[in-house]
Order: structure tokens, then C-alpha cells, then sequence
């Protein structure tokens, strides 16, 4: 599979600028430096990556820390859809 691009939502970038802006600032250059460059190559695979169940089309979730990053892989077109960032104390209740 080549190169993927990544593709960043209305939903996600308006969550990650309601974070908290020392949160926001150091996990917005997490993902450029690293989660992203890991996406784009093996988008399915990794210590911090897990499919959710009983989602269709399939969302994955990329472990941030305290934050959980979700994302949904269009193979077709080579896309990263970043769809979602959260705590985790808010996203499994």
C-alpha cells in the first residue's frame, strides 16, 4: 500500500481546540513528528493502535497518553480520516 494521507475533520480539530492549550499545543506536535508518519505507513498495526468493535466502516483508535485519538482508513483512496480526539475517562462512558 503506498503512502496514506492524512485528512484532519471539522469534529477533530474543533475537539483538540477545546482542549486545554498546554494539552493541545504538545499533542498537536505529537501527532505531526510522530503519530501521523506512523499512520501514513502502517495504519492498522502498532502498540497504540486498536480496531473498535461494532463499527462500520471500521474505526480505529490510536492511544495518546490520557487522550484517544479515532480514525477511519479509506484503502481506496489512501486516506487517514482523524476523526476524533478525547479523554479517555470521556470516550468509554
Amino acid at each position: 500500500m503506498p503512502d496514506l494521507r492524512v485528512f484532519e475533520t471539522k469534529e477533530f480539530l474543533n475537539k483538540l481546540a477545546k482542549l486545554p492549550k498546554n494539552y493541545s499545543e504538545s499533542i498537536y506536535i505529537k501527532l505531526k513528528e510522530y503519530v501521523y508518519p506512523q499512520l501514513k505507513k502502517e495504519p492498522f498495526f502498532g502498540t497504540n493502535i486498536k480496531k473498535l468493535r461494532g463499527y462500520s466502516p471500521d474505526i480505529w483508535r490510536y492511544r495518546i497518553g490520557k487522550f484517544r485519538l479515532f480514525y477511519f482508513v479509506d484503502t481506496k483512496e489512501h486516506i487517514i480520516y482523524i476523526i476524533s480526539i478525547d479523554y479517555r475517562r470521556d470516550v468509554y462512558k
